[in-house]
C-alpha cells in the first residue's frame, strides 16, 4: 500500500478533480507483476493500467491468482473510463486490498459491494489514513463544495514578512522557495491578495521545478490594482482570475485581460466591505464554475490581512509557515488580530509536523484530524 501511494502522487497536479490513485499487482508467490498510476485526467485509472500491463507481459492466467493493492476504492461508475470494478470482475483477480472508501456519490462503497457480490475478496482499511490524508483535496472538495484551502506564509523568528518598509525579498532560503513552487504544481490554484499583487507584482508561475501552471487567482475589491501587473499581461495572463466586488465598475485591466483569456469574477462583498470569501470558494469548487474543472485545492500566498480573515473565518484547511533564521524587530506581521484574549483560545492543530528545508524550518499544521 506505501508503494501504491508513491505511485499515486505522480499524479500530482494533473489529474483533479478526480483523486491521486496507485496501483499494484502482486502474485500469489509475492512477486510484483505490474504497477500502475491515473497519469492524466481523463486517461487510465491506476487500475486499468496494472491490470494492461500484467496481462501484456504474464498473460490473463496471472491475474486469477494475484492480488490487487490501490489506495483509494476502484470505481463502480461509467465516467472519463468505464468502471475499474467490472474491470477487476472480469480479468478474474480474486483478491483486493483496498486503503480507503472513495467519497464520491457515485461510489461511496459500490464498488467494493459490487467486487464482494462477485466473489472478489475485499479488504478495507490498510494505510487508511496515509491513503485518506494523500487525497484529502479531493475528499474536502467532494464534501464541501470548496477547494482545500492552504495558507502559506514565509516568516521570521520574530514572526515578520517583511521589514519597516515593505521589504520582503527573501525572508526564507532558495530551498524554500523551489518547495512552494513544488505546491504551486501540485495544487490547482494560487491565491493573493491586492496588497501581495500590488508590493510584489509576482508571477505565482511554476519555474523551479517541473510541473504544470496553477490558476493564478487576486482579489482585487475595488478594481484597483496596475494594469501593468504580471499577473495581467505575462505569458500565463489566460489562467489569471480578477476577483472584485459584484456591484464595482470594471477595472481598467478588464477588456486586456479578458483579451489574452483571463477573466474577471465578480464576487459580492460583506456588510463591512470586504469580499465574501466563503461565496469565492463556494464558486471555485463548482463544477459549473469558471473554470474547466473545479477547483480541488487551492494555495494561498497571503499577506496579514488576507491571511488574518481566513483564519477569522475559519477557512483554512492547512497552514504552512516557514520560518528563517532571522530577526527585523518591527516590520510587517504575518497575522494579524485574530480577537483572541487568552492563550487557551489559540488556534491549534489537529496534526502537525516539523520538518527542516535549507536554514529554514516549515511547519504544516492540518486543521482537522484524517
Amino acid at each position: 500500500m506505501q508503494r501504491c501511494l508513491t505511485l499515486a502522487q505522480r499524479g500530482a497536479g494533473h489529474v483533479s478533480p478526480n483523486p491521486m490513485v496507485g496501483a499494484v499487482l502482486v502474485d500469489a508467490d509475492g512477486s510484483v507483476l505490474a504497477e500502475g498510476w491515473h497519469a492524466e485526467y481523463g486517461q487510465a485509472h491506476a487500475e486499468a493500467q496494472a491490470i494492461r500491463e500484467a496481462l501484456d507481459q504474464h498473460g490473463p492466467e496471472a491475474l486469477r491468482r494475484a492480488t490487487l493493492y490501490v489506495n483509494l476504492e476502484p470505481c463502480s461508475h461509467h465516467g472519463k473510463t468505464p468502471p475499474c470494478s467490472d474491470l477487476i470482475i472480469e480479468t478474474g483477480i480474486p483478491r483486493v486490498v483496498v486503503g480507503t472508501v472513495d467519497p464520491y456519490p457515485k461510489v461511496a462503497g459500490r464498488g467494493i459491494e459490487r467486487m464482494r457480490a462477485h466473489g472478489v475478496d475485499v479488504t478495507v482499511g490498510v494505510e487508511e489514513d496515509a491513503c485518506t490524508r494523500l487525497n484529502e483535496a479531493f475528499f474536502h472538495q467532494v464534501e464541501t463544495g470548496r477547494p482545500l484551502l492552504t495558507l502559506k506564509i514565509a516568516q521570521t523568528l520574530d514572526g515578520r514578512i517583511a521589514t519597516t518598509t515593505r521589504h520582503s525579498q527573501w525572508v526564507s532560503g532558495a530551498k524554500a522557495r523551489t518547495k512552494v513552487h513544488q505546491w504551486r504544481a501540485d495544487l490547482d490554484g494560487v491565491l493573493v491578495g491586492s496588497g501581495t499583487a500590488s508590493a510584489d507584482d509576482p508571477r505565482l508561475t511554476v519555474r523551479h521545478v517541473d510541473g504544470p501552471q496553477p490558476c493564478r487567482i487576486v482579489l482585487d475589491r475595488t478594481g484597483a490594482l496596475s494594469p501593468e501587473l504580471n499577473l495581467f499581461t505575462d505569458d500565463h495572463a489566460a489562467s489569471t482570475i480578477a476577483v472584485i466586488g459584484a456591484e464595482r465598475a470594471a477595472p481598467s485591466y478588464a477588456e486586456a485581460l479578458t483579451a489574452r483569456g483571463g477573466q474577471v469574477l465578480r464576487i459580492p462583498e460583506t456588510p463591512n466591505e470586504h469580499l465574501d470569501l466563503h461565496a469565492l470558494l463556494a464558486h471555485l469548487g463548482a463544477p459549473d464554475g469558471l473554470t474547466e474543472r473545479p477547483l480541488q485545492s487551492l494555495l494561498v500566498e497571503a499577506g496579514p490581512g488576507l491571511a488574518t480573515a481566513l483564519l477569522r473565518q475559519d477557512l483554512v484547511d492547512r497552514f504552512f509557515c516557514f520560518v528563517a533564521p532571522k530577526v527585523v524587530g518591527s516590520g510587517m506581521p504575518s497575522v494579524r488580530d485574530l480577537g483572541i484574549r487568552r492563550m487557551d483560545e489559540a488556534r491549534t492543530f489537529a496534526d502537525q509536523r516539523w520538518t527542516t528545508v535549507g536554514n529554514d524550518l516549515l511547519f504544516q499544521g492540518y486543521v482537522r484530524a484524517v
